[in-house]
């Protein structure tokens, strides 16, 4: 069944706009249920797992249905935890960036309590915070609920497994019963159900339930690596296999263009397959990938649907799908009429979640793969240049190249001598030049071996109310790394300085970079040396 796109339904320029530029073509099965039904003003309980794009899913209607005039809370969305109060909140106000005068709050513990009281007085339309933090604002009676239309509950059983029901139940006793109330939830238990039916009138009960489809046998690999670095490792991926046909899938519209721009850039024979071409430009890709004039299409899930190319040897998810239904329609791209082929995956901050939902829905391991180094791509280049030169010996005539060799030998160069420069000319004609350095550590070349100390400098300290043991304690969840090699942490008012061995540095950097310790996103980096 065709799924429905956003500018099928009646939304207002203003989010209909947001919706363009965060580059969504057509909705996931969660949002194409639930945004209709919602729009009504009619109760659900969702049951969807992280990642199926949920978000906008409540957060489009709560959009549409604030009152700009009235400067009152009108919407509020409870979390289990303050990151993902931080993301629901940054991803509506990107939806909703065109509602002119539309306000929207973070609420959550970790973060200076008057900050939060000093946004709410001047007044704010949709509160997204944690239940403790929303609970200390309603008794302080810096959090008013008199108005409040829609109340939204995302990841109930998170937050009921966290300990949250009693606050949950405080919170919800203060609403006004007019209101639209929405639970969203991976899992049902009957204590959620029992709980919903207590503060809900006929919800409408929706369940994002999986097609059983057959995984193709196709080598199946992801990498970990970090956003910026998803075009460099891209080319060298493709540098390094040299498919005969390549799809590279990103999630939205915006991300197809600029991601063929740069391939194009580079020198790739690269198009851009997605829902804004029309019928006659997107027929003119397809015939150049099919005929070979390009060797790389860049494509949304939607404009895809229509390839059907048997020599494709290698699926790259740019961007992990929202969707896991969306992954296995990906990679079976490859792998045709018995032919084999590869689905390569980057995974990059979060998505690793995402990952594991994909692994538990196709019932496949996807193993990780180190990134490819620049060793590696000059190592395939050897490789692939010895068996054309083997192929040539083998079935070519070469007597013509011959007669010029002779001229050369009869001067006292050896065939040795020839033979090597020939192969320097060959190697530096390769696309091995046009590849970039990765980060201040290209963390796949280096080793775990006892090394001197590096000093990384964090952009926190004591005024954001951090201490040693909040540092301490971010570095070794993110990194894994063994307490006891954690050598000085240095604090001061604005940054941190911490010391930790030469070969974790990279771990450090690409881990820790981005993450936010106790509320905060940290940046991260090699710190200039002691001066003596």
């Amino acid at each position: 069944m065709e799924k429905l796109r956003f500018e099928d339904i009646n939304l207002s320029w203003e989010v209909q706009k947001g919706i363009q530029d965060m580059g969504f073509e057509e909705m996931s099965p969660i949002q194409s249920q639930a945004i209709p039904i919602l729009l009504e003003g009619r109760d659900i309980i969702g049951q969807a797992q992280t990642g199926t794009g949920k978000t906008a899913a409540f957060g489009i209607p709560i959009i549409e249905r604030c009152d700009l005039e009235d400067k009152h809370v009108q919407a509020l969305v409870l979390c289990p935890t303050r990151e993902l109060s931080i993301q629901v909140s940054e991803e509506i106000a990107k939806l909703g960036k065109y509602k002119k005068g539309l306000t929207m709050l973070p609420v959550y513990g970790g973060q200076p309590i008057e900050r939060q009281i000093k946004a709410l007085k001047k007044g704010v339309n949709i509160v997204i915070g944690t239940p403790g933090r929303v609970l200390d604002h309603i008794r302080r009676r810096t959090l008013k609920l008199d108005n409040v239309k829609m109340m939204v509950l995302d990841e109930a059983d998170e937050m009921f497994d966290m300990g949250f029901r009693e606050d949950i139940a405080l919170v919800m006793n203060q609403l006004n019963e007019e209101r639209q109330t929405i639970f969203f939830s991976a899992t049902m238990p009957e204590e959620i159900i029992r709980f919903a039916k207590r503060y809900q009138t006929n919800p409408e009960i929706i369940k994002v339930v999986h097609k059983e489809l057959t995984v193709p046998k196709v080598e199946q690999v992801y990498f970990e690596l970090k956003e910026h670095m998803k075009t460099e490792i891209l080319s060298r991926l493709i540098d390094m296999y040299n498919p005969k046909l390549t799809v590279v899938f990103c999630n939205t519209k915006k991300k197809v263009d600029e991601l063929t721009e740069e391939l194009q850039s580079r020198g790739y024979f690269a198009d851009g397959l997605h829902g804004d071409l029309k019928q006659s430009q997107r027929d003119t890709v397809m015939g150049k990938f099919r005929k070979g004039t390009i060797d790389i299409l860049v494509a949304t899930d939607v404009a895809a649907r229509g390839i059907d190319v048997d020599e494709v040897d290698l699926v790259i998810n740019y961007d992990l799908p929202q969707d896991e239904e969306y992954y296995v329609h990906r990679i079976g791209r490859t792998a045709r009429a018995g032919r084999e082929g590869k689905a390569f995956s980057f995974v990059a901050g979060r998505d690793i979640y995402k990952l594991r939902d994909i692994q538990r829905y196709t019932k496949t391991k996807i193993a990780r793969k180190d990134l490819p180094t620049l060793k590696d791509i000059e190592a395939n280049y050897t490789n692939i240049m010895l068996e054309k030169i083997k192929r040539e010996i083998d079935n070519e005539d070469l007597s013509k190249y011959e007669k010029i060799l002779e001229n050369l030998l009869q001067e006292d160069y050896t065939s040795f001598d020839i033979g090597a420069a020939l192969l320097k000319f060959y190697m530096t004609e390769n696309r091995l030049d046009g590849h970039e350095e990765l980060d201040t550590v290209d963390f796949q070349s280096k080793t775990k071996g006892g090394s001197s100390p590096v000093r990384i400098h964090l952009n926190i300290g004591r005024k954001k109310g951090v201490s040693p043991r909040h540092i301490l304690s971010a570095l070794l969840d993110a990194t894994g790394m063994p307490k006891k090699l954690v050598g000085n942490i240095d604090l001061y008012d604005k940054f941190t300085f911490i010391e930790v061995p030469g070969d974790y540095a990279g771990d450090v950097l690409d881990r820790l970079n981005g993450s936010r310790i106790k509320g905060t996103r940290v940046k991260v980096e090699i710190a200039n040396p002691k001066r003596k």
